[in-house]
């Protein structure tokens, strides 16, 4: 079953109680990221992943053991309530183990989410979420912020506006992608505290610039160029960079250079000649390992891990460093 605007947002925020499977997909990394964390906290709650009903797979692990996905949609679960078992990364080339979980789902199995990137209308994996009417298949794409998902954001945050505040924050909406907005809409909330927040806030915890070094660290780590990873991340941390937000922007990287070397995927943007050159470096076989490296670190920096997070990002992208330099 196919879902677009008003319900999508909907099923979003208020998945089926009953929900068997969804898949996400979109170019834009961080829209995915962000609207399946949604989808995985509204159903199964924002304590899934410490009561052991989260189960996150990479899709490269799903596609070298096809039974490890339906297996985890049948384990019996510790604590009781929703259960998810989520699934990164995904593309076609994964689709056959995917498509074999979704056929086999069974009322009391845990939820399937899948994640993906660009998934075209002939995609096999696509095809099998829209066709299953027990399967939710969304595609978001790169327009701007519906009123309802501005809302949300805001609600989210508990914030209170003037009215000249909530202009702002909309337009805000319309130049920063979604990561960036949420991410300025928590820096406003903090200032606020209590309080409701002016124009003047809002002004002054907004973006001054949208150029940042996060494009920067994520080729040295692609490059082998570990030496460069330590003065950048001075300058992210600085900038108030989230260590999250660098992990998805990292594991974004790394899919679209998977998708290049599996020959699935196309370069765009002003550093497409780097990212090529990147993909034929790396191999799509390494370029897995890297990818379960960001998964890990994601599940570490999303846990109750008192590590330092800053600390874990930087160090997962020099272990990517060292991965690039030993071809």
């Amino acid at each position: 079953m196919i879902l677009r605007g008003a319900q999508a947002d909907g099923f979003f925020r208020k998945p089926p109680a009953d929900l068997a499977a969804a898949l996400v997909y979109g170019t834009d990394a961080m829209r995915v990221s962000l609207k399946r964390q949604d989808l995985i906290r509204n159903f199964a709650g924002a304590e899934a992943e410490q009561d052991m009903r989260l189960t996150r797979m990479e899709a490269g692990a799903a596609r070298s053991d096809p039974a490890s996905v339906i297996d985890a949609l049948k384990a019996v679960g510790f604590f009781p309530g929703p259960r998810v078992v989520f699934v990164d990364g995904a593309t076609d080339q994964h689709a056959a183990p995917l498509v074999a979980a979704l056929d086999a789902w069974a009322p009391g199995d845990a939820a399937l989410i899948v994640a993906g990137g660009n998934l075209k209308k002939t995609s096999k994996l696509r095809k099998a979420f829209e066709a299953d009417p027990k399967a939710v298949a969304i595609g978001l794409y790169d327009d701007p912020m519906t009123r309802a998902e501005i809302d949300a954001a805001i609600a989210a945050e508990g914030l209170r506006l003037t009215d000249e505040a909530r202009r702002d924050v909309e337009s805000l909406a319309t130049r920063l992608d979604p990561g960036d907005f949420r991410q300025t809409l928590t820096k406003i909330a903090l200032y606020a505290g209590q309080e409701v927040a002016d124009g003047d806030a809002v002004a002054l915890m907004s973006p001054t610039s949208h150029e940042t070094a996060t494009d920067d660290v994520i080729h040295a780590a692609a490059d082998g160029d570990h030496g460069a990873i330590g003065p950048l991340m001075s300058r992210l941390a600085a900038q108030g960079t989230s260590p999250v937000t660098l992990a998805i922007f990292a594991t974004r990287h790394f899919q679209q250079l998977h998708g290049l070397a599996a020959g699935t995927g196309q370069a765009w943007g002003p550093r497409r000649d780097a990212m090529q050159r990147q993909a034929r470096a790396w191999g799509a076989t390494r370029l897995e390992g890297a990818l379960a490296l960001l998964m890990e670190t994601d599940l570490t920096l999303r846990s109750s891990s008192a590590a330092p997070q800053m600390a874990v990002i930087e160090r997962a992208l020099i272990r990517l460093s060292r991965m690039a330099g030993a071809r």
